[in-house]
């Protein structure tokens, strides 16, 4: 039994991540809760119980020792029992350091397993949130919260946690040397008990609020280098660095409340440990002096109630941890329950979509918001069609690309492709069919080549070059450093903003979607730029795409068929590009009523035609 005991240590201690000897999480690990996860590894905590329980036995060696040196060995003045009993205690301190340690990694390898086990959700989970709501700070919280939650794990806190049971040993020990000598180590176990219970009570709301202070300071200062630029060249950065100092204030006077609260404590119970141990010496020189005890029991009840009292004064020490990592628990256990951080289960896979779009009754709002921005928006488009979007701002044409490709919630109605609702595809699946280029191009620090193919660790160059010559920024490409491999830096940094914007059009391009999405795709295009926009807005037409443009140039819109004005968040025109036109343009001209099929003008403009 405990041969199989210790192979099963050796094997937990021999996994390092998802390697080959690592078990791959359970499918039902991806609901779990942390607790749930913790509690499948009790064979490890019972691991790390059992060594602990041989780590506190061998801590008595020095007791014992010091014990024998003062009763045996003096009184006998006997040189080989000191060598015996010096030999014997050095490898038994050997095998304590030696359970120490896999004790230790034992701790670290339980951290990395949950780190692992909600590595993957915690940052989907930080992914969905800003389509979700509104997230604070810089978003990266439950980041953190893995982190703290995993440093507590292989830290001292949970080892001090398992010596606290071996307490009652080492008291007991004491009251056998002498009942006074117990009597005293029991209260100053009592009073530093006291102590943990003060230092959980009085810190655990400026912890919270440390971190939450924490998190809108790192907002601003996420915010502050993104847009580093703007503050700048217009003058403002003093004025940033103000707010920062004051968001920092918060956070660093929540952090010393916290801080003064455990060190303070922390001190007082260091000092009283030591105030302790010179009670029971003084007290067993007493009961020496009175003959009640020998000379031995001095050193080793001082010796065993220091070993009694370091648990205790260990979590006291780390208690600014502990609270930390249990309302970082509280706070994941919150969002690993919310959908946007569950894994999905990989659907049927469904056809391409090959047939239309369409919206029904489609209704959005940006995230964390409830009042819709747009609302009652229908159209159907055919494949091989192409609609722009034009109004004026804030009249609800990005929210209308955004709630097209599944970016934004949906209040109401539905968008389906070929009939499909986007929630029936997985995002893997579904973006393969989806071509999107927001107002910000969202370039991510990598390889030219490696954004456009949207970073696919399969991709086709042929596939690439194919995407670039199709928004004609093949040439560009290769005028750069190392073409393709031209690292482009954090957020496209190295790039000028027309170049980022014509390599997100690539990217757009990829692969050839069925169904393509451009918010302001011309915005920083030259006259080549905008002519290479639209040969690749025919070319997507031709080949029996969809291709959707939302702008205010008309040379943006000159190769699509059809036109759709937003305004105030609703649909006021739909239909062929020429009437739509005319009529917008007619001085004090009423609303027409909205075509909402594609399909039938361009029939009807056929007959017409004909």
């Amino acid at each position: 039994m405990m041969r199989r005991f210790f192979r099963s240590c050796w094997t937990f201690l021999s996994r390092r991540g998802h390697g080959a000897n690592a078990d791959p999480p359970a499918p039902s690990a991806q609901a779990a809760s942390i607790r749930t996860v913790l509690s499948s590894m009790r064979g490890a905590f019972l691991g790390i119980a059992a060594f602990s329980g041989i780590i506190n036995l061998l801590a008595l060696t020095g007791s014992l020792f010091m014990l024998q040196v003062y009763d045996r060995v003096l009184p006998s003045q006997s040189v080989p029992t000191l060598v015996a009993l010096t030999v014997v205690v050095a490898g038994l301190f050997l095998f304590q350091a030696g359970f120490d340690v896999i004790r230790s990694r034992l701790l670290v390898r339980v951290a990395s397993r949950v780190d692992e086990s909600f590595g993957e959700r915690t940052y989907r989970a930080v992914l969905g949130l800003p389509l979700r709501m509104t997230a604070s700070g810089d978003g990266l919280q439950p980041i953190r919260d893995l982190d703290t939650v995993r440093g507590f794990l292989s830290g001292p806190g949970p080892a001090a946690i398992f010596d606290l049971p071996w307490i009652p040993i080492y008291l007991i020990f004491v009251y056998l040397l002498h009942p006074l000598l117990g009597l005293i180590a029991t209260g100053g176990v009592v009073l530093l008990l006291i102590l943990t219970f003060l230092t959980d009570h009085l810190s655990r709301a400026s912890t919270a609020d440390a971190t939450a202070h924490g998190q809108h300071r790192a907002g601003l200062a996420a915010e502050g280098r993104k847009n580093a630029e703007v503050l700048h060249s217009m003058g403002f950065a003093d004025r940033m660095v103000e707010r920062w100092l004051a968001a920092s204030e918060r956070h660093l006077t929540a952090q010393q409340a916290a801080s003064d609260v455990s060190g303070g404590f922390g001190s007082v119970a260091k000092v009283f440990r030591s105030f302790l141990q010179s009670a029971i010496l003084a007290t067993g020189a007493y009961l020496v002096i009175k003959g009640d005890v020998s000379a031995g029991a001095i050193i080793a009840s001082s010796i065993t109630s220091s070993r009694a009292l370091a648990p205790i004064d260990t979590a006291i020490s780390h208690w600014k941890s502990f609270l930390a990592a249990r309302q970082a628990i509280a706070r994941l256990e919150t969002l690993l329950r919310s959908p946007f951080a569950a894994v999905k289960p990989m659907p049927m896979p469904l056809p391409a979509p090959t047939q239309g779009l369409t919206l029904d009754a489609v209704a959005a709002s940006a995230p964390g918001l409830t009042e819709p921005l747009i609302q009652n928006v229908s159209f159907r488009l055919k494949a091989g069609q192409g609609l722009g979007v034009i109004g004026q701002s804030a009249a609800g044409k990005s929210t209308l690309l955004r709630a097209i490709v599944g970016a934004w919630p949906l209040l109401r109605g539905t968008v389906r492709l070929d009939g499909a609702t986007l929630d029936q595809w997985h995002p893997s699946q579904i973006g393969r069919h989806i071509g999107h280029l927001p107002q910000d191009p969202a370039l991510f620090d990598g390889t030219i080549a490696e954004n456009i193919a949207r970073f696919d660790p399969a991709a086709d160059p042929a596939a690439i070059f194919k995407a670039a010559q199709a928004v004609n920024v093949h040439k560009m490409i290769l005028m750069l450093p190392q073409g393709y491999e031209t690292r482009i830096g954090p957020e496209g940094g190295a790039l000028s903003s027309g170049q980022r914007q014509r390599i997100g059009l690539a990217r757009a391009f990829y692969g050839d979607p069925f169904l393509i999405v451009l918010d302001e795709p011309s915005a920083n295009l030259d006259t080549e730029g905008e002519d290479a926009l639209t040969v690749a807005i025919r070319g997507v037409m031709e080949r029996g795409g969809i291709i959707i443009v939302v702008t205010h140039r008309p040379s943006a819109i000159a190769a699509l068929d059809l036109v759709a004005v937003m305004s105030e968040g609703t649909l006021q025109y739909f239909g062929l590009k020429a009437e739509v036109l005319r009529q917008t343009l007619k001085p004090a001209s009423k609303p027409a009523p909205s075509l909402p099929d594609g399909g039938a003008l361009a029939e009807a403009a056929s007959r017409r035609k004909a």
